[in-house]
């Protein structure tokens, strides 16, 4: 039995990184903003979707998508997220990011902010990732290829 079980210990750091998060950052706000953006880049290695997240600073955190509607720019939120197996998906501006509403305090350059990812795995097992993401300035503009 002491076997199996540490076995089954060895085994569960392997099966938590199915899912690599890269470069996290949030916009800052100014003092009365109620909502900003959380942006990041995610790599599955067997594939899966991100479901939901949430965070502390928040009411309410959705995932998002932005696209063009004819020449208005538009936003909605989306139930889920798909992460191909072995692809990197970008959560980035003009694109798929996380929203943070109904802010509970204003988010200032240089602070971190704990968000958690819920991922859904093939055979509907969730994991749960928590990250620390850095709150990067309002003008901030993430360097090519991140």
């Amino acid at each position: 039995m002491k076997k199996i079980l540490y076995a089954l210990l060895l085994a569960a750091p392997l099966a938590s990184a199915q899912v690599e998060v890269r470069d996290a950052w949030i916009r800052a706000t100014v003092p009365s903003a109620k909502s900003t953006g959380v942006f990041m880049q995610l790599k599955s290695t067997q594939g899966g979707q991100l479901v939901e997240v949430r965070s502390s600073v928040a009411g309410v955190a959705e995932i998002h998508h932005m696209q063009m509607d004819g020449q208005m720019m538009k936003m909605h939120a989306v139930p889920s997220l798909d992460l191909p197996a072995g692809q990197t998906v970008d959560l980035a501006s003009g694109g798929y990011h996380v929203m943070l509403m109904d802010l509970k305090r204003q988010l200032k350059e240089g602070e971190t902010v704990p968000v958690t990812l819920v991922i859904r795995k093939k055979g509907k097992q969730t994991e749960t990732i928590a990250v620390d993401v850095t709150v990067k300035p309002l003008t901030y503009t993430p360097p090519k290829g991140q």
